[in-house]
């Protein structure tokens, strides 16, 4: 037990912050060229604007961000110069931290890196110790050395931009820019690419303000679903409504959450829009967003009053099984597949409608909590921690675990179910270890999954993965059956076996012994002497 590590306590995950809903926009050829002719202005103002601010570095303050604003102002509008510089701050902190977590996973890749190199060809790990293993061969320590080298490099330029304040960002994505050099792989000609180029450069965000009409002043989307925009000065000449506003055709009816929406627009509050182009697919779409009170954490106890289901994330499938409140599995366990191939909108509804039967199984069985781990991947999809298991690697590196915890989160606060956040150490181990083969049965087959999510319900209840052990029965048949029971937390020695207790094991003495032995009256019920008090017989025996 000296090797464990220490195990994290349980918490309750907060709730979502934020919602956020989309909905088609089934524009007309006119509107499509109006929205992408402006999209490609703000776009371009945006850029220029990253530029400027990018160059800024750490030295930026109010007075140059009010310069910056003015100027773009003076070229669009004031409430499209501050969505502009609004976005230009968020994608810079959002590159910064970028940064800060490239810097932070060098500097592992180093660590790790030298501490293999410094151990003898072929050593083995050694965990208690602290010891990594060496590599296999003198190839391969060759070639980590060079790699060494070059993690060092690399790590002295981030270093250097990271003091400077310096971000690099590519408008559009690395990954489509990067497609420009190799449009035959892609299946694609220049054409194509340009079209989804300029769809990604485009721009056409605005957040809301409370107290403005609808809730939103630059992207207007009123209570009958009508959509108009305020055009930048430069393209006023595209307006069609007064106030250098453009009304759209098309019109917007939010399905899901629509009343919720349609409750914060009448009364004027904030809403933020984002209407984009989906090239591949040919549509328009508009997506609105706004905050939500922080609702308060509901207490581990109180969750989890009612028992759990615990769950356990797999590369295909969710394994879950309810447990009550003593921590015991209650009914069959319960599978929810899902098939992470495909493109992003293919695996994402996967995880969507697996979750959602994961959530009403959850209410029918009674249970207000989920217990799910706290898993995180980042910095275990490396070679230098999983060696040459590259099938290892792949499935952990395709893994949604951030993704699939948010949707989790998400849904279930729309269900008033908790969802419970675990240590995920050696729940696998364990619950294959004291759950799989007692609970496997000729018409049940527990695979190692079913019993880790056992070990992840039992974790959050606060009870230990062991089961108790099973005490002796008290004779040599099998008339007990399984007395295996759980004992509560606080019981002393409820993980021990039944203590031996000297003398026999029932009520009955054996012949010849006991406090009455050789008491001839105790052998005629009917006469049997009345005794007020424990007498000892003499050990002689009467025939004499």
């Amino acid at each position: 037990m000296g090797g464990l590590r220490e195990l994290a306590a349980s918490f309750v995950v907060p709730g979502p912050a934020g919602v956020a809903i989309r909905d088609r926009l089934r524009v007309s050829e006119s509107d499509a060229a109006v929205l992408a002719e402006v999209g490609m202005f703000l776009g371009s103002l945006l850029a220029g604007d990253l530029a400027v601010r990018s160059r800024q570095g750490l030295a930026h303050d109010a007075a140059g961000w009010a310069v910056r604003k003015r100027e773009l102002t003076g070229r669009s509008s004031a409430r499209w110069a501050g969505s502009i510089t609004k976005a230009t701050h968020d994608q810079w902190a959002l590159a910064r931290r970028g940064q800060g977590a490239h810097m932070a996973w060098l500097r592992g890749q180093i660590a790790s890196v030298e501490a293999r190199l410094a151990r003898p060809l072929g050593a083995k790990a050694d965990k208690r110790a602290g010891l990594v293993r060496g590599y296999a061969s003198r190839g391969e320590w060759h070639a980590k050395s060079r790699r060494l080298q070059t993690l060092k490099d690399r790590l002295a330029v981030v270093e250097a931009d990271w003091v400077a304040g310096r971000v690099h960002v590519v408008r559009g994505g690395k990954r489509l820019a990067h497609t420009r050099h190799h449009l035959a792989a892609a299946g694609l000609d220049e054409a194509a690419w340009r079209r989804r180029w300029r769809a990604e450069r485009m721009f056409l965000a605005a957040d809301g303000e409370s107290g403005k009409r609808f809730g939103n002043e630059t992207v207007r989307i009123t209570d009958t679903g009508e959509v108009s925009i305020r055009l930048p000065a430069p393209l006023a000449h595209l307006a069609n409504a007064p106030h250098g506003r453009y009304l759209l055709e098309a019109t917007v009816r939010f399905r899901h959450r629509g009343e919720e929406w349609r409750d914060r627009i009448t009364a004027n509050r904030a809403v933020a829009y984002r209407i984009h182009h989906d090239v591949l697919r040919g549509r328009w779409y508009v997506t609105a967003s706004w905050q939500r009170a922080t609702a308060p954490v509901l207490p581990l106890e109180a969750a989890l009053a009612r028992g759990v289901v615990g769950v356990d994330m797999n590369d295909d499938h969710l394994a879950a099984w309810q447990l009550d409140a003593h921590g015991n599995p209650v009914g069959k366990p319960r599978r929810y597949f899902y098939d992470l191939t495909g493109n992003a909108d293919h695996r994402d509804a996967q995880i969507r409608h697996a979750l959602t039967r994961l959530l009403h199984y959850t209410r029918r069985c009674g249970t207000a909590a989920i217990a799910i781990e706290d898993l995180d991947f980042r910095e275990g999809t490396s070679r230098e921690k999983h060696g040459r298991n590259k099938r290892f690697r792949r499935l952990i590196s395709r893994f949604p675990t951030a993704k699939l915890k948010a949707r989790l989160i998400s849904m279930a606060a729309e269900q008033d179910i908790a969802i419970v956040a675990v240590d995920p150490a050696y729940t696998s181990r364990w619950g294959a270890q004291h759950w799989q083969q007692p609970l496997t049965t000729p018409t049940r087959k527990v695979s190692r999954h079913d019993a880790a999510s056992i070990a992840v319900g039992r974790r959050a209840l606060g009870h230990p993965i062991r089961r108790r052990t099973t005490p002796p029965p008290q004779h040599q048949s099998d008339g007990a059956g399984h007395r295996t029971v759980q004992a509560r937390p606080e019981s002393r020695r409820r993980e021990g076996t039944r203590p031996h207790i000297p003398g026999p094991r029932t009520g009955c003495a054996l012949p010849g012994r006991g406090a009455k032995a050789g008491d001839q009256g105790a052998q005629h019920r009917s006469e049997h002497p009345a005794e007020q008090e424990s007498r000892q017989q003499d050990s002689l025996p009467l025939s004499l």
